[in-house]
């Protein structure tokens, strides 16, 4: 008999069982009462090393992010620094590469900086139970949800926006124009993250306007690196495929779209016109203003915080929250030519 059994059985978290083991005040007394309920019913006896580690667990909150130099999570991170601080709890951060395992970076921190809880900036869509298992503290995916894990909602938490939806959103702006010849720029369209969901939504777009989807517009990137994205749409416009325009899932790929266009003398966006998703700061600088749906990054961070300190206090259980995007309008956006 585990502690887990004990939460499993009584429907709270490790964390809560742990505060009731070691008399901690800020747990309501019905949550209490269920919690030694459920002690006594199981014949449970408490570890003296796991009590001890209760003890020593600092009013810490860890971030982990995923993807150095993503210019979208600098400001989710502000906010998310500005609120911990604001509710009298210390954050420690921790980055990590795009291909590193969060779990494991997030585990060996709360075990290294004896966490109470976690927020995963950027990650893997596809958890597994046995994956999570490894944290022992309540977590938040923030930008990000478990679309293709198998997971269940009551397993975790996550701030997020329907990038399937958003990517929809963002073609069917192009297509109302009425543009017909839309390439789209991403990673890759087989990623289980982003990239897949946001072509999936590019696909349906098409799809819903009767257009067919053409493989020759689509742009790999294999990352969101700008780099990357700046030299896959450079090499995409030397084969001259006929388009006029260009869905970018990202506003980062998006500027280096400009970047590239600009180079073999195509305006935008009396050339091509071109859309993106994120919102970024330097997006609204670009020659034009690249026209974006921006995601509401400081309201993701606040609200993953709200999120997870409420499931530490117990006063929620697990939470999906969805959050939608603004339509900015910039100057990249045209009638195609007849």
């Amino acid at each position: 008999m585990t502690i887990k059994d004990v939460a499993k059985y009584s429907g709270v978290s490790i964390t809560t069982i742990s505060r009731v083991l070691n008399n901690h005040p800020d747990v309501r007394e019905e949550v209490r009462a269920k919690v030694l309920k459920a002690i006594e019913e199981l014949h449970y006896v408490p570890n003296s090393s796991a009590r001890d580690l209760g003890k020593m667990q600092t009013d810490t909150i860890g971030v982990v992010v995923r993807g150095v130099g993503n210019p979208f999570l600098n400001s989710v991170l502000h906010a998310i620094e500005k609120e911990v601080s604001r509710a009298d709890y210390s954050m420690v951060m921790h980055q990590i590469g795009s291909n590193e395992d969060e779990l494991a970076e997030g585990a060996s921190l709360v075990r290294s900086k004896r966490l109470k809880g976690l927020i995963f900036l950027g990650g893997r869509f596809d958890y597994t139970p046995e994956q999570i298992a490894t944290l022992g503290v309540p977590f938040v995916c923030c930008t990000y949800t478990n679309t293709f894990g198998s997971l269940k909602k009551t397993a975790y938490s996550s701030v997020y926006i329907d990038d399937y939806a958003e990517a929809f959103r963002a073609v069917k702006t192009l297509t109302d124009l009425g543009h017909k010849k839309i390439a789209v720029l991403l990673g890759t369209t087989d990623d289980h993250s982003i990239s897949e969901l946001r072509f999936k939504g590019y696909c349906d777009a098409l799809k819903s306007a009767g257009i067919v989807l053409d493989k020759d517009l689509i742009i790999e990137a294999k990352s969101f690196n700008i780099d990357d994205a700046f030299k896959a749409t450079e090499s995409f416009l030397k084969k001259g495929k006929d388009f006029t325009a260009i869905f970018s899932i990202a506003d980062a790929m998006g500027i280096a779209a400009i970047k590239a266009l600009h180079t073999v003398g195509l305006n935008v966006p009396d050339d091509c016109s071109l859309i993106a998703i994120d919102g970024i700061q330097v997006s609204k600088y670009t020659i034009p203003t690249l026209t974006t749906l921006v995601q509401p990054s400081k309201q993701m961070g606040t609200r993953a915080v709200e999120v997870l300190l409420n499931v530490l206090k117990d006063e929620c259980g697990s939470c999906q929250l969805k959050l939608e995007t603004a339509l900015r309008e910039g100057g990249t956006l045209a009638k195609p030519k007849a």
